[in-house]
Formats: structure tokens, sequence, C-alpha cells
């Protein structure tokens, strides 16, 4: 089973664990993940309000490398890409249905590809978020099969933000918008208790964070506040910007309110690979900021210690003009498929 992968930008950088534990799921469910080549940034979500020409042909660059690099790779007569960033498989899908619905706009966006020797045939590609191909494709039964460490003691709330349901692409509807189900379900295939969660797609902020810390405090401390009401162990995300927003701003969110949260954000891919059985450093747990050490010993899972705070650079001498250099970055011990 193959498919195309697009890991998007927050993957190689903030969201390394999300990553990581991906790949390891995938080998555990002999899911083949085909990188692509050469990939871009999907524009996140603004570039398309500043330019529609250029944030279709940003996008539209993945989908013709896509067409190119994986016919004949993924089954069936279209190109398959997986993408686990609600954002990039929101940019993607969109992105490709348009250009598949009017004609015109296809035009505008091979006009600019063609100047990188790129073409786009709209309709070629079908992009898939991850949980997606793991629910849809996998299914729940092979999934259940793969348990070793049942989730039971934990309780789960699942949150899938608010770009994964909606809008509602064609032929991307999983489930309900509004409440959708799916996630549910895998975290109850691992074994957990779920929790009934109310907000599961209510806004994070996305980068209201860097914009408006008030707004972002406000959103976050709605959807932090229902997880603990409902005594939730810790909250399970399928996007690298919801888990950065919840995780890394929740002491914020404490100061500001007066509360004292310590809710753990774990992607889905990280607590299936804790129910199959996979070593906890291969899934990058003990990189989230809350620690996820107490929930986690519930299932007897030990995480690594988190990694030693990078060393300071050295105090430059008086008059010391020469410029100063980037540090080498260690390797992450892998290269991209092409």
């Amino acid at each position: 089973m193959a498919y195309g992968y697009y890991p998007g930008c927050s993957l190689e950088h903030s969201a390394a664990a999300y990553d990581d534990s991906t790949r390891a799921v995938a080998r555990a469910m002999g899911v083949d993940l085909v990188e692509l080549d050469d990939w871009n940034c999907c524009g996140a979500t603004e570039y398309i309000a500043l330019s529609r020409t250029g944030a279709y042909a940003l996008i539209g660059r993945n989908l013709a490398l896509a067409e190119a690099q994986l016919a004949g790779k993924t089954g069936g007569t279209k190109a398959v890409l997986a993408a686990p960033c609600s954002a990039c498989f929101l940019n993607l899908s969109k992105a490709e249905h348009y250009v598949e619905s009017h004609p015109d706009l296809a035009d505008q966006m091979n006009e600019a590809l063609a100047a990188g020797g790129l073409h786009h045939t709209p309709g070629t590609v079908e992009v898939r978020h991850l949980v997606e191909v793991l629910v849809t494709d996998v299914g729940l039964d092979a999934i259940r099969a793969k348990v070793q460490r049942p989730l039971h003691a934990l309780r789960i709330a699942p949150y899938y933000g608010c770009l994964l349901t909606r809008p509602q692409i064609p032929g991307h509807v999983m489930d309900e918008a509004e409440y959708p189900t799916f996630l549910d379900e895998l975290l109850r295939a691992l074994g957990a208790e779920v929790v009934d969660y109310p907000l599961k797609t209510h806004c994070c902020g996305g980068h209201m964070t860097q914009i408006s810390a008030d707004t972002a405090n406000t959103l976050l401390h709605r959807l932090l506040k229902n997880a603990a009401e409902y005594r939730a162990d810790l909250i399970a995300t399928v996007c690298p910007m919801c888990q950065l927003n919840l995780d890394a701003y929740q002491s914020q969110v404490n100061r500001a309110y007066g509360t004292d949260f310590e809710l753990p954000v774990l992607y889905f891919t990280q607590l299936m690979g804790i129910a199959f059985g996979l070593e906890a450093g291969a899934l990058g747990l003990g990189k989230e900021i809350v620690s996820a050490g107490k929930a986690l010993a519930k299932v007897g899972v030990q995480p690594p210690s988190p990694p030693a705070a990078p060393a300071k650079p050295l105090a430059r001498k008086k008059g010391d003009k020469t410029l100063p250099m980037p540090r080498k970055k260690a390797p992450r011990g892998r290269v991209r498929a092409s």
C-alpha cells in the first residue's frame, strides 16, 4: 500500500515528532510513504488572501510534482498524496478541486508553473489527510489488530481542529462536519477511553498567537478548560498548528487566566505508536513542552528526557568584526525518498 507523502514545513521542524511518529506507524502498518522530491511550502492560510494566482501556483507546484513523480506508484488512475497537516491538506485538496472545477484558474496556475518547466493536469491527484488514509484505507480492524499495549487507562479528548472537516471538499466527506467521530473511533480502537469533547472542532486560534495574545488566550482557554472539565488525561490532535498552540502557549493561558492546566497534547500517531508497542523515542515523545510523562505512566510508558538546551554562543570579544557563522545542525538520521 503506497502513498505519496507531503510532510509540509512544520513536520520538518517544530512538529518533527509528528513526522517521526507518522513514519514509524506507517512502517508498522505496512504503508509505504513516498515523500515528494523538492516539495515546497503550501502557503499556510494567509497567502491566498494576498495573491490568488500566486497562492495557487505555489500549491499547484506540489500537485504538479505529485502528478509527475507518483504516476503508477500509488495504484488507481490518480496519484494519491497523503498530508498529515490539516492546513496543508486543506490547501492541496481545495486547490485540486478548484482548478478541476474552474478551467480559467487552472490556466492561470499553469501559466505561472510553466516558468519553472512544470504543468499540472487537474483531476490527476487525489489529496488525503493522513488520518483519512489510516481510518478509511487501512481500517480500524487492522489498527486494532496491531495493538500490543492498549490505552485502557487513558482518558483522551479528541481534537480535530477547524480545518480538517470544514469546508467539506467533495470526495473527503468522512463524517459530520461539526461533530465528527472518526478520530474518536480510531482512539477507541487503541483501547483508550474517549471523553465527550464538545469543542472538538473549534478553532485553536491559528496564527492569532502572533497577532493578538488576548484573542489567542481566549480561544485556547476554552479548549483547555473543556478538556479539563471532562477529566481528560491528554488531548490528541491531527494538526501541527493545533499541537503547537495548545502545548507551547498553555503556560501563557495559565498566566492570563490564573489557571493551572497541565494537559499534554500529543499527535494521534504518537498514541498509535504507543499502543503498537513502539519505542517512545522513535515516536518523538519527550519533545512536547507540557510533559506527557504522568499520563503515559498510566500505560507503562516512560518518555525520554527532553533534549538539553542548546549551548549559548560564546561571547564576542570587544572589537571582533568577523561575521557570526551559523551552527551546523545535527542530521535527523533520515533522508528524503526520491
